[in-house]
């Protein structure tokens, strides 16, 4: 497994109406690094966003989809996606603050 630093996990958070509806129960969804593991996402959400404590992880990968461009047939890249729920008496993550 590649050296991945805690700054490295993180890619970017996901955007869409169904992780807005979820940030009601604290819960928070980023584009992750695909070699991650659950620990790793854990200690990273803990040490960029401070005052935050997670309570659980959960991930998916998600495979590449079919695209086609005339005769020529490729796939887009795979990515992986978590996540994080955090705790009750946590802090929320600033970044989703004005949306």
């Amino acid at each position: 497994m590649a050296n991945v630093q805690y700054y490295d996990v993180i890619l970017k958070p996901v955007i869409t109406e169904k992780s807005m509806n979820i940030m009601a129960n604290k819960e928070y969804t980023f584009l992750v690094h695909p070699e991650a593991n659950k620990t790793m996402i854990k200690e990273a959400v803990e040490k960029m966003f401070e005052g935050t404590k997670v309570k659980r992880v959960n991930t998916m990968n998600i495979p590449g989809k079919k695209k086609r461009r005339g005769m020529v047939v490729g796939r887009t890249a795979k990515t992986k996606k978590a996540i994080v729920q955090l705790t009750e008496d946590s802090k929320d993550i600033e970044i989703f603050a004005g949306l």
